[in-house]
């Protein structure tokens, strides 16, 4: 045993009694320290270090500490690392570590059985940073200790300390190269706990790794892949093992199926549509050219027309070495890819996309691709010009008048055990519900080709023939129309029937047509019915005209075949020989190849048709703007006009009523006091004075209450009606302004949108008001002699004094008379004034709010089309400013989705030796 394990392990004081076996230690060493102390220059260290050794053994720890204390040799060191121990043992940790911490020694295997001790003692009063310290310090000086590495490992995995149990790990996996450190790395990062680490970190272990177990290193890197794919850090990480990838020596040969799987998968996540190209630009180049490297045999073809694909819609990007060996690849490698299933995942990828992006359910995009998949029936395109007799011909084959008027939509004619009618528009699919909602259909006019038309019901033709009919509208001649509208479907159609007229065949307008079939379409057959044969009486005419109409066809096309047919002729040697006919012209040769470049082109077009949609849309949001803007210029300008209109009427009115009103006041001004005064007439001589100022009074009041409910109150009442008749007459005005206003409005929105009535109910309520307030009148008694004036105190103070006397009513007949016929009754009128018009206060003081009312509804209708104009120009302005703040949000996805299409179409030659045709 080495003099360090026995120094570690407390077993030094066996070197004084190997030959003592069968004696207690505590007595050889007490023989040996009395022999030792006898000499003249004793050594009793060693003794002394050895006896502490025996007492801890013991659990003597005072004495071992007393023993430890004296030692002051080669051995002090590891004598105060055992009283440490002594103290940890008494429990006295303080003192412990001091003592531990004060051991100053250039011995690794004591420094680190210190360290060990104070990392447990750190542990036991709770000081787990400390102990996290400790043992770093100690992993970093000594690592090779035994068992440091794997104390530290268990300690921080308890602990769930992943940092520094990561940190421990990929260190000792580099400076060790132990596959079981890299096994431990892996289990982290499967564990996940890994993902705040940079994807840098793991690079240097990665590339040691990759020398020693590339079957270990593909496992790593695929537990990093996961481990980084949903964290922020995922980009990071693909240009980190991309560019480590690049710098290694990688084999193909060597299968990488791991590291294929996920360089494919990642690929295809990039170009589903969720990321922006700018985003990924950087990565996919070296991402490709990686898995070309990797690919396994699976994946060869895919990886090369990934590389093939990409590069031609960002040239240069990839170099030309690898853009090369994709070429070689591909043309020499062969592939079982299931090509329909894959062009119609892209497809439906792409229509996925469109609806998430509000792009409408596209189901006239849709339609084509859905047919061209029924592989049990051949589709026949029915075309000619308009009048050339094609309706008739479809009519006749159907054994039905399903059209008595020329085709307006695109309609499909299949077999089917029941009669079904579908409409098929971009927003919706619409079930018939007839025959006649069809042939309403078919008699429209606008926007007749924005849907196509699905007609089944049983046909014995259709049926044993398993072809279907797609009868188009009647061709103009004019390119550009027939080009982008009726021809649009045409790549739907196996075989091309063109329908002439016999009376002018193979017109220049009809060659134009053609020419447009076959720029359009030049690999689906294109053949010939010669219709209305029966027009022609001559049999040897009608012979000579089929021939040299078929010649002139095959001179031009020469594998164009041609029908003579008649809708006149029904019977079963017509049937037969168009069946015949049919059957030799069927296109039954490499259909399923045919279908499938059909699919691309539609997947081709759906793109362009998206792409269009996003322009369109912003067309449509800049227009929408401007007329929104104009929208609410005008409805801004017509609510200040009403409001000013209502502001004139109610001036208008409340200054025609007080002018009437001010005639009846004027009137009562000046009837009242010559009324009042006429009242003089009833004083006689033998009057009685003492009273008559009170019979005089009640008279006048009586002859007011007269004069205002017989003469003033009708007066009154015929001037209110001439004046609700005239404010009738402003409102219907009025009305008539804001009508022709409302149909203004109305034909620039294009609907009954707007209905301005006003409020005539209000009319009404004025007749009610007035026929109240004027249907009977109390006039309160007014004093009008009663009063307390000079005067009028005289003259009744005088006829109660002087009343009694007879020489003195002379004097008081003529003061009294007198007195009435000049007395000034100007107050007086004015209370009667007063009292007569004040039941007619609240009538005067609501005509503002009347009137108000009466244009209420116009001005909220009007106000409401206001804020929603102003919503439309900002909700627009938003939208537009987002399309053209970031045009890549939607430009982008459809140019990946167009790199998925070309890396399908390089596949699709795979193993052919050639290269796709541009």
């Amino acid at each position: 045993m080495t003099l360090e394990k026995q120094l570690k392990q407390k077993t030094y004081y066996e070197m004084f009694i190997n030959e003592h076996e069968n004696i207690h230690p505590i007595r050889v060493l007490g023989v040996a320290f009395q022999e030792e102390a006898e000499k003249d220059l004793p050594d009793l260290s060693h003794i002394r270090f050895a006896q502490g050794e025996v007492y801890f053994h013991y659990k003597d720890f005072e004495a071992a500490i007393f023993k430890w204390e004296n030692i002051i040799n080669e051995l002090e060191p590891w004598a105060k690392k055992n009283t440490a121990d002594a103290y940890y043992e008494l429990g006295l940790l303080s003192t412990a570590e001091d003592i531990y911490c004060a051991i100053e020694t250039d011995n690794p295997t004591l420094n680190t059985e210190v360290a060990l001790q104070l990392f447990s003692l750190y542990i036991e009063r709770g000081k787990v940073d400390a102990a996290v310290s400790v043992m770093k310090r100690t992993i970093n000086s000594n690592p090779d200790y035994p068992n440091v590495t794997e104390i530290a490992r268990t300690f921080f995995e308890e602990n769930k300390d992943w940092n520094n149990a990561i940190e421990l790990a990929v260190n000792e996996a580099k400076r060790t190269e132990s596959l079981d450190w890299f096994d431990i790395i892996i289990a982290y990062v499967e564990k996940g706990v890994t993902n705040s680490f940079a994807p840098s970190y793991f690079t240097e272990a990665l590339i040691i790794l990759f020398n020693l177990d590339k079957e270990r290193f593909e496992k790593l890197v695929s537990a990093l892949w996961n481990s980084y794919k949903k964290e922020e850090s995922y980009l990071t990480w693909l240009s980190e093992i991309n560019h480590l990838l690049l710098n290694l020596d990688l084999n193909r040969n060597e299968n990488w199926p791991g590291l294929s799987r996920f360089h494919k998968e990642t690929y295809f996540n990039f170009i589903d549509g969720r990321y922006l190209i700018k985003k990924i630009q950087e990565f996919i180049p070296d991402l490709l050219t990686n898995w070309l490297r990797l690919a396994d045999s699976k994946n060869l073809v895919l990886s090369s027309a990934a590389v093939l694909s990409w590069n031609e819609l960002f040239p240069a990007s990839v170099s030309v070495s690898v853009v090369n060996e994709a070429e070689n690849l591909i043309s020499m490698t062969e592939t079982d890819m299931d090509e329909l299933d894959e062009c119609l995942t892209l497809f439906d990828s792409i229509m996925n996309w469109a609806q998430a992006h509000e792009m409408g359910e596209n189901n006239r995009l849709k339609w084509p691709v859905e047919q061209l998949i029924d592989f049990d029936t051949q589709h026949f395109f029915i075309t000619g010009l308009i009048g050339s007799g094609k309706s008739a011909f479809v009519n006749t084959i159907l054994g039905e008048d399903l059209q008595d008027s020329p085709t307006s939509s695109v309609v499909m004619f299949k077999d089917a055990e029941g009669v079904e009618i579908t409409e098929i528009t971009d927003r919706e699919i619409t079930n018939l519900e007839g025959f006649s909602d069809f042939q309403e259909r078919m008699d429209r006019r606008r926007n007749a080709l924005e849907s196509i038309i699905e007609f089944r019901l049983p046909s014995a033709f259709l049926q044993e023939n398993r072809v279907a009919f797609i009868d188009t509208p009647g061709l103009k001649g004019s390119p550009h129309y027939d080009r982008s509208e009726v021809l649009k479907n045409l790549h739907v159609a196996d075989t091309v029937l063109f329908v002439l007229d016999a009376n002018a065949s193979f017109t220049d307008k009809e060659r134009v047509v053609v020419a447009q079939i076959q720029e359009l379409a030049p690999d689906i057959p294109l053949h010939f019915i010669l219709s209305k044969m029966d027009t022609i009486a001559d049999e040897q005419e009608a012979i000579q005209i089929f021939d040299e109409t078929r010649s002139t066809i095959q001179a031009y096309l020469p594998d164009s075949k041609v029908f003579a047919f008649s809708s006149q002729y029904e019977g079963s040697p017509q049937q037969k020989d168009l069946k015949e006919f049919i059957q030799s012209i069927k296109n039954t040769r490499n259909i399923e190849d045919s279908r499938l470049a059909k699919l691309l082109f539609f997947i081709r077009t759906t793109i362009a048709s998206l792409l269009q949609k996003r322009m369109d849309v912003e067309n449509q949001l800049v227009e929408s703007l401007r007329w929104n803007e104009e929208m609410l210029m005008k409805l801004t300008g017509a609510v200040n006009q009403l409001n000013d209109t209502e502001s004139q009427k109610t001036k208008a009115f409340t200054k025609s009523y007080r002018a009437f009103q001010d005639a009846i006041v004027m009137d009562i001004s000046e009837t009242v006091p010559k009324m009042l005064k006429e009242c003089s007439v009833l004083i006689k001589e033998d009057s009685n004075f003492s009273k008559i100022h009170l019979e005089l009074n009640d008279e006048m009041n009586r002859r007011l209450q007269n004069y205002l409910g017989q003469q003033v109150m009708p007066k009154y009442y015929r001037m209110l009606q001439e004046w609700i008749e005239r404010c009738k007459a402003e409102f219907e005005h009025g009305q008539e302004f804001l009508n022709e206003m409302g149909e203004s409005f109305n034909q620039m929105y294009g609907e009954e949108r707007l209905k301005l009535e006003c409020d005539f109910k209000v009319l009404d309520d004025w007749r009610r008001d007035t026929d109240r307030m004027t249907s009977s009148f109390q006039l309160d008694s007014i004093n009008i002699l009663l009063r307390r004036t000079p005067s009028q105190f005289l003259l009744k103070s005088a006829g109660k004094l002087f009343g009694a006397l007879p020489q003195n009513k002379a004097m008081l007949y003529n003061k009294y008379k007198s007195f009435v016929e000049n007395e000034d009754y100007a107050e007086a009128a004015k209370l009667v004034s007063q009292q007569f018009f004040r039941p007619f206060e609240l009538f005067e003081k609501s005509l503002e709010r009347d009137v108000t009312m009466f244009f209420k509804s116009p001005l909220t209708i009007l106000n409401r089309c206001v804020e929603e104009a102003r919503s439309g120009i900002q909700t627009n302005q938003e939208m537009l400013n987002n399309m053209n703040t970031n045009p890549e949000i939607f430009r982008d996805p459809l140019t990946l989705f167009e790199v998925r299409l070309r890396q399908f179409e390089w596949m699709t030659v795979a193993g052919k030796g050639m290269q796709t045709i541009y």
